[in-house]
């Protein structure tokens, strides 16, 4: 098994406001079915802001780059067997909040 990062850029979210309600109600049936097939692992949406850069001497600066447009607007992570399996994970994800996902596989655990 191994966990991929399903994601979306801050602002891929264009549907009206009005909306939010339906959307909300298909994300939270998605998260429930994969939780139901034992795939869930973590999901969260970020706050709108430009992160925070820790550099290894411990200087703080804004943003990792300042021509960077696109920042990370929410994400999930699902354990599964194959990556096929976790793009039909994604493709569910992306009909449920409106807008396309990017898919990582992440490194395995070193335990």
């Amino acid at each position: 098994m191994a966990r991929y990062l399903i994601s979306f850029p801050d602002g891929a979210m264009t549907f009206p406001k009005e909306e939010m309600p339906d959307v909300a109600r298909a994300a939270h049936a998605v998260t429930a079915e994969a939780k139901e097939a034992g795939v869930w692992v973590f999901s969260a949406g970020l706050v709108t802001q430009v992160p925070s850069v820790v550099a290894t001497d411990g200087t703080v600066t804004d943003g990792p780059y300042p021509e960077t447009k696109e920042h990370l607007g929410g994400f999930a992570v699902v354990e599964v067997g194959s990556r096929q399996e976790a793009l039909e994970w994604a493709a569910k994800i992306a009909a449920a909040c409106r807008c396309a996902q990017e898919v990582y596989e992440l490194l395995p655990d070193s335990e």
